[in-house]
C-alpha cells in the first residue's frame, strides 16, 4: 500500500510520501551502526537527560501532535491528546528508573560457585528493527522506544504505512532532544522491504506490534538469522461478569472497554461473558451505554467514536457483522455504515453468537462487541480460553474463590479484576498463545533487548 495519510473521516488524500531507496535505508543503517557505538559508551545520567528533555519536547507539542493522530488515524481528539501525555509519562519513568531497572545482580554468596565475586550485568543488544502499527502512531513506538534508548540500545522504526507524519516526529525527537545523530531513525519503507532489513548484519533484534501474519513473517525471519525478537499480537479479550458483581460499573466500563480508540485496540475487550443471573441487566445497559456514544467528527471534543482507520477495516466489520446475522445471530444494536463519506461504523453488540460465525474466532478490530450467556464460572472459563489468542482478561466479582480460580487459570498474559484492561509503564505488557512472545514496559521490557551477561571472579 501506499506510504500515506488519508483522512478516514473524509476519504481524502493529505500527503503521499516516497519510499526510500536500498542507500538510503543503508546510509541510515549506517548512522544507526555508529549511533550504537556512541550510546552504549554514555553513562546512565546522560541518556535520562536526554530522555526527559524529549518528554519535554512531546508535552510541549502535545495540541499539534494529538491532531496529527487523530487527522491520520481517525481517534478522538480527547484520547488522541491523552496518548501523547501517556508517550512523556512513560519516556520520564524510564528516565527515572532504567539505571535500577538495569542495576548488576549480585549473588548472594559467590562461594557457592568457587569465586569471590559473581554478578550478572546487563549490556545493550545494538541496533533494533521496530515495526509498529497505526493504532496508537506515538504510544507503540514510545513503550518500545523509551526504554530501548535508556539500555542503550538504538532504533529503527518501520511504522504503518498510513501513518507517515507520525513516523516523521518521531524520527526527529530524539535527536532534537540531544541524543546522539543516528539514535532513533524512521525508515519509510514497505512491508517487503522489511525482511532485508531485518537480515542485515548491523540490526541485532527486531519487535513487532501488529498482526499475527506479520509477527510469523517477522519471527521467521529473526529466527533463520538467530536474532532476538519480541511481538505484541492481536487479542480477543474476555470480559467476565459473574453474579456478585456490580453489574452498572461492569457495563459502564464494559462499554468504555470495548470502544476506546474507535475499538481499534489488542486490549480491547472483544467478548463478554456474563452469567445468567446477570445476564439480562447486564446487557440492557450494555446495549443502553453502547446507543448513547456519541459518533462523528474525531476533531471535536464531544465525539466519542471517530472513523475507523482504513476503508479495508470498515468493511471488514461490516462483513463480520453480515456473516454473524446470516447465520443466526441477534444484532442489539449498530452494525452499519454512518454517513455519506468517510469509514464510520456504529458501534455495534451481537447477541447469540455460535462457533459457526467468523466473528466467534476472529479479532473484530473496532466497536463490535460480541455477549456470551454462561450458567457458572466453570463454563466462563471454558469459553474466555476458547481462542487462539491469549492477551489479557477482566474480571468482575466480589467473590474472592472465583477471583483467585480466574486469575490461576486464565491462559492469558495479564488478568485485571473490577477494572478494564490498561497499559502502564510500571507493569510489564504482553501475551501468550497467538498473541505473541517477549514482554515490553516495566522491569522486564527495557530487559528484553540486552545481553545478560555472567561475570565470576575467582
Amino acid at each position: 500500500m501506499p506510504i500515506a495519510t488519508v483522512n478516514p473521516a473524509t476519504g481524502e488524500l493529505i500527503e503521499e510520501f516516497a519510499s526510500l531507496t536500498k542507500e538510503q535505508v543503508n546510509q541510515r543503517l549506517t548512522r544507526a551502526e555508529a549511533a550504537a557505538a556512541m550510546l552504549r559508551a554514555t553513562d546512565f545520567d546522560t541518556r535520562a537527560r536526554w530522555m526527559r528533555a524529549a518528554a519535554d519536547l512531546v508535552e510541549a507539542e502535545a495540541a499539534h501532535t494529538a491532531r496529527r493522530l487523530t487527522i491520520e488515524m481517525g481517534k478522538p481528539i480527547a484520547q488522541a491528546r491523552g496518548e501523547v501525555l501517556k508517550c512523556a509519562h512513560a519516556m520520564r519513568f524510564y528516565a527515572d528508573n532504567a539505571e535500577s531497572l538495569l542495576a548488576d545482580q549480585p549473588l548472594a554468596d559467590p562461594s557457592t560457585v568457587g569465586a569471590s565475586a559473581a554478578y550478572t550485568s546487563y549490556e545493550p543488544l545494538g541496533v533494533v528493527l521496530a515495526v509498529m502499527p497505526w493504532n496508537y502512531p506515538m504510544w507503540q513506538v514510545i513503550r518500545f522506544a523509551a526504554p530501548a534508548l535508556m539500555a542503550g540500545n538504538v532504533g529503527l522504526l518501520k511504522h504503518a504505512s498510513n501513518v507517515p507524519q507520525s513516523a516523521m516526529y518521531l524520527d526527529t525527537l530524539f535527536e532534537r532532544a540531544g541524543f546522539p545523530v543516528g539514535s532513533f531513525q524512521t525508515l519509510l519503507i514497505g512491508a517487503a522491504d522489511v525482511e532485508a532489513v531485518l537480515r542485515d548484519r548491523r540490526v541485532a533484534a527486531a519487535t513487532l506490534t501488529g498482526s499475527e501474519p506479520a509477527g510469523r513473517s517477522v519471527a521467521a525471519v529473526a529466527g533463520s538469522e538467530v536474532k532476538k525478537v519480541v511481538l505484541e499480537l492481536g487479542g480477543s479479550d474476555p470480559f467476565i461478569v459473574l453474579p456478585s458483581a456490580d453489574v452498572g460499573a461492569a457495563a459502564r466500563t464494559a462499554v468504555t472497554a470495548r470502544t476506546i480508540n474507535n475499538g481499534q485496540s489488542c486490549i480491547a475487550a472483544k467478548r463478554f461473558i456474563v452469567h445468567t443471573e446477570v445476564y439480562d441487566e447486564f446487557v440492557e445497559a450494555f446495549v443502553a451505554g453502547t446507543k448513547a456514544l456519541t459518533v462523528g467528527d474525531p476533531l471535536d471534543e464531544e465525539t466519542e467514536i471517530g472513523p475507523i482507520a482504513t476503508e479495508s477495516g470498515w468493511r471488514e466489520l461490516v462483513d463480520l457483522v453480515g456473516d454473524a446475522v446470516a447465520k443466526g445471530a441477534l444484532l442489539r444494536c449498530g452494525g452499519s455504515a454512518v454517513g455519506t463519506e468517510g469509514w464510520f461504523f456504529e458501534p455495534a453488540v451481537l447477541e447469540e453468537v455460535t462457533t459457526e460465525m467468523r466473528v466467534y474466532r476472529e479479532e473484530a478490530f473496532g466497536p463490535l462487541a460480541v455477549v456470551h450467556r454462561v450458567d457458572d464460572v466453570e463454563q466462563a472459563l471454558k469459553l474466555a480460553n476458547d481462542t487462539t489468542f491469549g492477551l489479557s482478561s477482566s474480571v468482575w466479582t466480589t467473590d474472592p474463590d472465583e477471583e483467585r480460580f480466574l486469575i490461576s487459570r486464565l491462559a492469558a498474559g495479564a488478568v485485571f479484576v473490577n477494572g478494564m484492561t490498561v497499559s502502564y509503564p510500571q507493569l510489564p505488557f504482553g501475551g501468550i498463545k497467538d498473541s505473541g512472545i517477549g514482554r515490553e514496559l516495566a522491569a522486564e521490557g527495557i530487559r528484553e533487548f540486552c545481553n545478560l551477561k555472567t561475570v565470576w571472579k575467582s
